[in-house]
């Protein structure tokens, strides 16, 4: 079957091409240059608008002679020149011959007996007589016989259809499903070599849906192939020679395709990269040159001798040398443009700026670090007395190793300032080191050398900081670093660092070389002891921080606070005068807290308002009338009305009122008062005052007491024994509403209030009490002793009740001058608490009625 083509004239106007054979389907470009191809294409432009297809023929010129018959298509010009060819015998270089035939007339027995019919898709005018040709190959022709030869040449020809594929040849089926494969691998090797891909899906497109025939043609014109094979594949008319001699070229064509792209990309492989770095090196020079910043190469081989002397110097330790030693002979290979070098030349100044042998000598004399911690912090007896233990051994022992203290106690007590007064005790220096918001294991223990921007861990920087390896370092809010995450668990990483037994051979990832920190005096600071981890916790040694009483307060002002911020608003110590009278009624008036933040920030409020008052009077000359005394007056008119009121001890004595103490989470203490009542109801008992669950627990446990020795106690009679308490509802309210309150420790003032108010019996205002009960009538000690008995003194009361087990804390804390005005009761049973806080109470006359 024969597939049809457009109606083309038996006699076309012929266009002879040099080195180029056009094929049916494919559009090629032609330059028109020569005058008897131009007459013809000046002939066709004039009748471009009568809106026919103009035909041509396009036919081969046989190769002159041997030399040029294997010449490529690649080393042809890529202007499709056309030209008729040269008969001329000699052996001249094929570019000579080439040019010969350039100049001569195209005679009709040059050309070849095969060709083309195209159609003349677009014609456009050059510069000069010349024409651009677009062609598209329409379908094969063979000359008969040529009519005319000027001006231009004409011929008789046949057009040759194309064959269609036959379905009964089953030969003819095979060799089309070969061409169409070996098609496919062509395109599979052109996207290897990374080919536009417009033209790859174009080519993908042709080869599913063209015919054999026109994909034989196609598939031969976008390889590389010689001229003489393209005019083998115009002459083969008969499909199946085509598909053979298509198939054959392919195949060749693929595997010189394969074996150059296997070379390419060994060589590629080897020359890239140094190819890549001298031309970036080149662009880096000629940059710096134009803004003259070009490098001394001097300047390079000065870094490496610098960096030498500054190792030699820092007298590493023997594995930190040979870790130097390494790095530096890697150094001095390698050009300072590549990237690893800067890498290994950052490493090798951390090695030689840590301070591995440079050390403080340390202040010995004993009476003076005592004189310096007394000077800088007013009481804190326990820590200044550790400390100059640690300094005493020192003086006997000169390798001792350094001890981890951990300071814990409400925020604003000198934590931080105690760290910074500790180090100038020693004579040493002191760096702090803020782990509040640490999440990332790599900042205590450094980042690997693989990631890009490591850097060493805060221990390592800090010793870099200070320049020596025996200072104090301040491990600030160390309850607030983080835990186990996807980044690590810093926690875990700080206890190789604050172990005595392992830091001397601490390991930095970044340094990757064993660190001496046993020289090191760790001190922590915490808030709170809940968020510390038991084995951290385990490795420090605790040292607690109460609250400041207000006499330690009205002290710290006048000794440290007040002189701070007369010296901050630019005045004399002359100038601002407050009385201890006046601190006192500023430290319970208008702050509540265990530390002095608050406070020190209402003293330079007032420092504040005088410097106006005195800035004022300098300026109008009448400094006489300036007076720098403050007083009571002054204060109110500065802060304002007092913030807080004197916790005063009720005065009234009343059945079911019993006076707790009480120990805020800040530090400070305060008084407390239990009122308790009964209603008739149906045996409930109500808490209000926005109690937590554990003070709602001691209240029920008071109850349950007290029901179970009610006769002992003698609140009911066997008459009553069934309906007293079920006949009665409780109710217990704890005033300042507003305020949340929790703890075990308002245990026996609960328990006395229940009594008191179901015996009618009365407790006296002066008499205050805390400590925990049990079911079995035991009473437990409880925490905070200290802040209590001063805020209970502070109250005007008289007499505590206290758990036995708290003796120490009284012997140990409170200020001596408070225990001699305050009478302590120690009790260990709920009977001694009954007795104590009862005047007529006596638990051997107590009555117990038979119930037999």
């Amino acid at each position: 079957m024969i597939v049809n083509v457009p109606a083309i004239p038996n006699v076309l106007p012929i266009v002879p091409l040099k080195n180029k054979v056009i094929f049916p389907g494919v559009v090629r470009r032609l330059v028109i240059g020569r005058k008897e191809t131009v007459s013809l294409m000046r002939k066709i432009y004039k009748s471009l608008d009568s809106q026919e297809i103009e035909y041509v023929g396009c036919v081969p010129i046989n190769p002159p002679q041997s030399t040029i018959e294997d010449d490529t298509e690649k080393n042809q010009s890529k202007a499709d020149i056309i030209a008729p060819p040269i008969r001329s015998k000699n052996l001249n270089p094929p570019e000579k011959v080439i040019d010969a035939v350039f100049s001569q007339k195209t005679r009709p027995e040059d050309l070849h007996p095969f060709g083309c019919a195209v159609r003349i898709v677009r014609l456009e005018r050059t510069v000069g007589e010349g024409f651009v040709a677009v062609v598209e190959g329409i379908a094969r022709i063979k000359v008969d016989k040529y009519v005319s030869e000027s001006p231009y040449l004409e011929a008789e020809v046949t057009v040759i259809p194309e064959p269609e594929l036959s379905q009964d040849d089953q030969e003819l089926q095979e060799l089309a499903i070969t061409l169409k494969s070996t098609g496919r691998k062509l395109l599979s090797t052109f996207h290897d070599l990374r080919l536009p891909t417009p033209f790859l899906t174009q080519l993908q497109k042709f080869i599913e849906n063209a015919s054999v025939g026109s994909l034989a043609d196609s598939l031969v014109t976008a390889i590389n192939s010689t001229f003489k094979e393209k005019l083998q594949i115009l002459d083969a008319v008969d499909l199946k020679t085509r598909m053979l001699r298509a198939i054959d070229m392919l195949t060749r064509q693929i595997q010189i395709l394969k074996i150059s792209q296997k070379v390419h990309s060994t060589v590629e492989g080897q020359l890239s990269k140094k190819q890549r770095e001298f031309y970036l090196r080149q662009q880096l020079d000629a940059i710096k040159e134009e803004l003259g910043e070009k490098d001394d190469p001097s300047n390079e081989e000065d870094d490496v001798v610098d960096l030498t002397k500054r190792l030699k110097e820092a007298s590493l330790s023997p594995e930190a040398d040979k870790a130097a030693q390494r790095e530096l002979k890697r150094l001095k290979r390698m050009h300072p443009t590549q990237a690893e070098y800067q890498v290994v030349r950052a490493y090798l100044e951390w090695l030689s700026e840590i301070p591995w042998n440079k050390s403080t000598t340390d202040i010995l004399d004993i009476k003076i670090a005592e004189k310096q911690l007394n000077d800088d912090h007013y009481g804190l007896e326990t820590v200044k007395k550790r400390v100059l233990e640690y300094l005493a051994v020192l003086k006997l022992k000169d390798d001792m190793k350094g001890p981890i203290l951990v300071l814990v106690g409400a925020p604003g007590v000198g934590k931080t300032s105690l760290g910074k007064s500790i180090a100038n005790a020693l004579g040493r220096k002191f760096h702090r080191i803020s782990l509040g918001g640490v999440r990332d294991e790599a900042e205590i223990r450094g980042h690997r050398r693989t990631y890009i921007g490591a850097m060493p861990g805060l221990i390592a920087q800090g010793l870099k900081r200070v320049g020596v390896n025996n200072p104090v370092f301040l491990l600030d809010e160390i309850d607030k670093v983080g835990h186990l995450s996807h980044h690590g668990d810093p926690s875990a990483a700080l206890l190789e660092v604050l172990d005595p037994e392992q830091n001397n051979s601490f390991n930095d990832h970044y340094l990757n070389v064993p660190l001496d920190l046993s020289k090191v005096l760790f001190i922590a600071t915490a808030n709170h002891l809940d968020s510390i981890s038991p084995p951290l916790l385990d490795r420090m040694e605790l040292i607690s921080l109460s609250g400041y009483t207000f006499d330690e307060k009205v002290n710290i002002a006048q000794r440290h606070l007040l002189p701070k911020q007369i010296k901050a608003h630019g005045m004399a110590p002359e100038d601002v005068k407050i009385s201890n009278e006046l601190l006192f009624a500023i430290a319970t008036g208008y702050t509540r807290e265990a530390g002095v933040r608050n406070f020190e920030r209402e003293v330079a409020s007032i420092c504040r308002a005088k410097a106006v008052e005195y800035a004022d009077a300098r300026d109008n000359g009448e400094l006489a009338a300036y007076r720098a005394e403050v007083s009571k007056k002054d204060i109110e008119e500065i802060l304002g009305v007092a913030k807080y009121d004197d916790e005063v001890a009720e005065r009234t004595s009343l059945p079911g009122v019993v006076t707790g103490l009480a120990w805020t989470a800040s530090g400070a203490g305060g008084i407390l008062f239990i009122e308790a009542t009964q209603m008739a109801g149906k045996g409930n008992l109500q808490l209000t005052g926005k109690l937590g669950e554990v003070i709602k627990e001691s209240a029920q446990i008071a109850l349950s007491w007290v029901r179970a020795n009610a006769y002992k106690l003698g609140i009911i009679s066997a008459s009553t024994e069934f309906s007293f308490f079920s006949e009665r509802d409780i109710h217990i309210h704890f005033p300042s509403g507003a305020v949340p309150k929790d703890g075990p420790s308002a245990g026996i003032a609960l328990l006395t209030a229940l009594v008191s108010l179901f015996t009618k019996r009365t407790v006296p205002t002066t008499t205050a009490m805390t400590g925990e009960i049990t079911l079995r009538g035991q009473v437990l000690p409880v925490g905070g002793i200290k802040e209590k008995i001063i805020a209970a003194h502070r109250a005007g009361i008289t007499r505590v009740i206290l758990p036995l087990r708290n003796m120490k804390d009284v012997e140990g804390d409170v200020p001596v001058n408070i225990k001699e005005e305050i009478k302590v009761v120690y009790v260990k049973k709920v009977w001694d608490v009954l007795e104590a806080a009862f005047d007529d109470w006596r638990t051997e006359n107590v009555v117990i009625e038979s119930r037999l």
